[in-house]
């Protein structure tokens, strides 16, 4: 079996997993009747967009991205 016919189906399964997780923190940031409980359901929530944002670039198979640790030049 080819290993690289299965990852985009892992790739659309992390993605489907991120959006639940952020939907499931949005409606829970609106239930939610404390304001600290509000506050850091919607900061959660902000955090794994950004998470899901920036793993869309490593979904494309034509685009390559390639990350070094460490400081740029």
């Amino acid at each position: 079996m080819d290993t690289n016919s299965q990852r985009p189906k892992e790739r659309e399964g992390v993605l489907s997993s991120l959006n639940a997780a952020i939907e499931g923190l949005n409606l829970a940031k609106e239930i939610a009747g404390i304001a600290p409980a509000k506050a850091a359901f919607g900061s959660v929530s902000i955090l794994l967009t950004m998470v899901r944002v920036r793993f869309l670039p490593f979904c494309d198979d034509g685009l390559r991205v390639h990350m070094y640790p460490g400081f740029d030049d």
